[in-house]
């Protein structure tokens, strides 16, 4: 996975915008323009490295003149004293990037951190940990970025890339058959290759769904790794399947070794502790 150089340039722009409004003024003040200087990415804490790409990415949109060497990679385990990279360059412009790169990088290793402690839990097994929309606003295509670079598997980006009928669209629509139908007339209808995917919520709600034609993808939500197991079977590979509601560390391997292809976990993104990162500079 690649985030797009003009999501980004959007993204830094209006970062800018927010954070520098119309001038570093700490900067300005305290150090003659012109001065050069070097800095480094120092770690301090454990986890897994997620953004440096991005730093440099976002270095390079602030001032194409800076120089960013990259010591360590997206997705290296790291620990306290590492250094990740060095940029040279303009201290003004080192210094007008700092805050933001720190922000993207801490918060985007802590969640790659994150998705590394349940993508061992499912080593042996065929599941994929799954990212969901539980994200921060605008933040999204960094934040996903960031569970790829932890070994976990994106869901559907946003509302625009997947029918997914969750629970409020079945009770609205008066149940499963008439959710699945009315979404395969308006795929066609708009000439979508858009997969649909379904939750139920119980074993009923589940033989309907295989009696429809119009789903792709079914999810078990809120089942227990038993009905999972069970639920797995009657689809007896028919659809894809996926797990959500509720699952945790401690209990996604017992989910993992019902079969299931995917188990979604919101907590990926949405309740991360940051990982310790500091910009250290000198002097050229």
């Amino acid at each position: 996975m690649a985030v797009e150089l003009s999501k980004l340039e959007h993204f830094v722009a209006l970062a800018l915008q927010e954070d520098v409004g119309d001038g570093d003024h700490t900067s300005l003040s305290t150090i003659e323009e012109g001065v050069g200087g070097e800095a480094k990415l120092l770690v301090k804490d454990t986890g897994v490295l997620a953004g440096v790409t991005i730093a440099k990415d976002i270095f390079q949109l602030i001032d194409s003149g800076l120089e960013v060497h990259l010591v360590l990679q997206d997705g290296m385990e790291v620990k306290p004293g590492d250094i990740a990279f060095f940029v040279r360059g303009s201290v003004h412009s080192i210094l007008k990037a700092e805050r933001l790169v720190l922000n993207v990088m801490q918060r985007m290793s802590g969640i790659a951190t994150r998705t590394k402690l349940y993508a061992n839990q499912l080593i042996g097994t065929k599941a994929k940990v799954l990212d969901t929309r539980k994200t921060t606003p605008l933040l999204r295509f960094l934040e996903k970025e960031a569970v790829w670079i932890g070994g976990g598997a994106n869901h559907r980006f946003g509302l625009y890339d997947m029918i997914l009928i969750k629970d409020n669209h079945v009770d609205y629509a008066g149940g499963i058959s008439n959710a699945l139908a009315s979404a395969q007339a308006y795929r066609t209808t708009k000439e979508l290759s858009i997969p649909i995917e379904i939750e139920v919520r119980s074993f009923q709600e589940l033989e309907e769904v295989l009696s429809n034609e119009y789903v792709d993808r079914v999810m078990f939500d809120n089942f227990t790794p038993k009905d999972v197991e069970k639920a797995v079977r009657l689809v007896n590979g028919r659809l894809v399947t996926e797990a959500s509601g509720g699952i945790t560390l401690e209990t996604i391997r017992d989910y993992a070794l019902t079969g299931v292809d995917y188990i979604s976990v919101g907590a990926l993104t949405h309740s991360v502790k940051s990982l310790d990162l500091s910009l250290k500079a000198k002097i050229v």
